[in-house]
């Protein structure tokens, strides 16, 4: 694995030790547009790495630096992820350049492969929990949308990076809506909360408990987004809240 190196200004001192993997994409026109923006001095925004679709990867900034990546974020009462985490960029236009038909495109093979490459040398050097490997838009669920529900979590899983337990094909019960209030979504809430999600459970499907679920979505059930609360999203929040409540602190071993 070869890594090439371009110097961001955009760091400082670590507060934290290292146990933390977040994966974005860059959500530009392409990669010299974002290397060039995590370059500039005046956007303080950076990143350990940034992989191209080809493959190559770019080192920005050094590993024992703080990386301005995440931004106002929390993750399993964590907050300062910057602090704590490695932070790659993936080039991708996402959202922000959509295909013709609005939809994000799709991750190029080539920089999936180095990304898992990157990804697994990451979580050895640091010993980083699988529950502690996360996209943006899991820790910024009010205000980030990547690496986006096209993103291959599944495929990360099964080569150790991360959780993804598989999704039940239907499920019986009730759903809760936007507006919603009693112990169902207080329960709700509670598992979002043990998954990792920065929410306060306060019984009402509110704003914030529409991004979280929305997040949960797009990273562990893309089928369902903008479901809300149906039944098969509150059954797969219970689900992956077993698996992450099943993995030690110090584990690195998968469910796929």
């Amino acid at each position: 694995m070869q890594i090439e190196t371009a110097h961001s200004p955009n760091h400082d001192e670590r507060r934290e030790e290292i146990d933390m993997l977040v994966l974005h994409y860059t959500g530009m026109e392409d990669g010299e547009s974002a290397l060039a923006h995590m370059c500039n001095p005046e956007a303080k925004v950076s990143a350990h790495y940034m992989i191209w679709e080809d493959g190559r990867i770019t080192r920005l900034v050094d590993e024992g630096r703080r990386a301005w990546h995440a931004g106002v974020a929390s993750w399993q009462g964590d907050c300062d992820l910057n602090s704590r985490s490695i932070g790659i960029e993936i080039v991708n236009g996402g959202h922000n350049v959509p295909l013709d038909d609005g939809s994000p495109p799709p991750y190029a093979e080539a920089q999936i492969h180095a990304l898992i490459l990157l990804s697994k040398r990451t979580i050895s050097r640091y010993g980083i929990p699988q529950t502690r490997i996360v996209g943006h838009s899991d820790i910024a669920p009010d205000r980030k949308d990547d690496p986006g529900e096209h993103f291959p979590w599944a495929r990360l899983a099964a080569e150790g990076i991360g959780l993804y337990p598989e999704a039940d094909e239907d499920a019986d019960g009730t759903s809760v809506l936007p507006g919603d209030r009693g112990m169902l979504v207080d329960s709700l809430q509670r598992s979002l909360i043990a998954i990792g999600y920065g929410l306060e459970a306060t019984g009402e499907f509110d704003e914030a408990t529409a991004h979280a679920v929305n997040a949960f979505q797009r990273r562990f059930l893309p089928q369902r987004l903008g479901r809300h609360g149906d039944a098969l999203t509150l059954a797969h929040i219970a689900k992956v809240q077993a698996a992450f409540s099943g993995v030690s602190s110090g584990s690195s071993t998968s469910s796929g």
